[in-house]
């Protein structure tokens, strides 16, 4: 199989998952990552038909492979680290979703999906403070919310110490 034949049938399959055909373009990918098991990209969008029919346990080795391997776009990763780290949560993996979101952090600081998934991950594990701190700060940097914008300061600040008084 050619790398065009590769990039026709990876097309075909996203398209698939994407109109709904989640079944079908999981079966295509399966094809493809056997075709080309070192192949990161194919391995991620192998991870994500498996994680959209809720078929989470057989996502995580496709999600490995994909962070393994090289030839990810940015948003790729990101989205490798995102559905590497809620799959682990979901399978009650707790320790090892904390640690994965929190590398990935460390690499997009902004992506506030990541920090969602890290906050319920750090709930699993019972921190329960840093979980809250972390969905304090999101909400107040990034709601539109007029009310939540007229607290800012004060949310920022309870964030940091949700035990302080004013």
């Amino acid at each position: 199989m050619t790398d065009q034949d590769r990039n026709a049938l990876l097309a075909a399959a996203v398209r698939l998952r994407t109109e709904g055909h989640k079944e079908e373009a999981r079966q295509q990918l399966l094809s493809l990552s056997a075709a080309f098991p070192a192949d990161a990209e194919v391995a991620y969008q192998t991870a994500w038909a498996h994680d959209v029919l809720g078929l989470e346990a057989e996502a995580v080795s496709f999600y490995e492979r994909s962070l393994e391997g090289t030839g990810l776009s940015e948003e790729e990763h990101r989205g490798a680290l995102l559905g590497l780290g809620s799959t682990y949560r979901v399978l009650g993996r707790y320790e090892d979703a904390v640690g994965l979101l929190r590398g990935g952090l460390e690499r997009f600081p902004d992506h506030g999906a990541m920090r969602t998934f890290l906050a319920m991950a750090l709930f699993n594990t019972g921190e329960h403070h840093e979980a809250v701190r972390l969905l304090l700060e999101l909400l107040a940097t990034s709601s539109d919310d007029p009310y939540v914008q007229r607290y800012r300061a004060a949310i920022e600040y309870y964030a940091q110490d949700l035990h302080a008084t004013m």
